[in-house]
């Protein structure tokens, strides 16, 4: 899946001159996270989040009456608060990949460039839905880990042997185990009603299945 294919293209956008009372509006008034600011051109300046305004907002509430406070906050621009440097994606960037940006600059949302030009945006409530999405979690459906040696064919392995017991594969993750070099955790996920017949499918092929959290996760390992 590619950032081109689920960014929002109907852009709310500000001007650099735009007020912070002005943008809380915005922000309140279309229920968003994020503002960008653009410049007369429509070239992309700078990113403010509610976080920010709401931070600014607050900073000097403490020593202020309510008419200087008003009187200050009328004063302040966008322009003076907004993040300058913005980390940008094209449309082709994976969904995978716009998370580890994401996760690299702790940020939590990415304006969308294609030909220098602002095309869209992306939340990491976005990138977390289609996460969820591709792992197919729902309360029809189990999660069953099984932990292999990172070697060729062992995944074919585990998927021969559910296809050879008629059950369909919802979704499937190998998540490299760091502290056990050369073990990865194949994380399966297959509908209820084919748990059972799964569980003793995988268990009779010689793997071991965990079902819950264990803190010791030895016993699952392979030897």
């Amino acid at each position: 899946m590619y950032i081109g294919r689920i960014m929002h293209t109907d852009l709310i956008t500000v001007a650099p001159e735009t007020t912070l009372v002005e943008a809380s509006k915005v922000i309140e008034e279309k229920a968003i996270d994020h503002l960008l600011v653009v410049d007369k051109n429509k070239k992309l300046v700078g990113l403010v989040s509610d976080r920010d305004l709401k931070q600014y907002w607050a900073s000097p509430a403490t020593s202020l009456s309510t008419h200087e406070l008003n009187y200050l906050l009328e004063k302040v621009l966008i322009s003076m608060i907004m993040v300058k440097t913005v980390v940008t994606i094209p449309t082709s960037t994976t969904i995978e990949r716009a998370a580890l940006i994401m996760q690299q600059h702790r940020i939590s949302s990415l304006p969308v460039m294609e030909d220098n030009e602002l095309v869209g945006i992306v939340t990491s409530t976005d990138v977390m839905g289609i996460l969820l999405d591709a792992i197919g979690i729902s309360d029809n459906s189990i999660r069953l880990g099984v932990f292999v040696n990172d070697t060729i064919g062992k995944l074919s392995e585990l998927t021969e042997t559910l296809k050879d017991a008629g059950i369909n594969i919802q979704s499937l993750f190998c998540w490299p185990e760091k502290k056990y070099p050369g073990i990865t955790q194949l994380l399966l996920r297959i509908a209820a009603v084919d748990g059972a017949r799964a569980i003793e499918a995988i268990t009779n092929k010689g793997f071991k299945v965990k079902r819950k959290y264990e803190k010791d996760i030895t016993p699952y390992l392979p030897k």
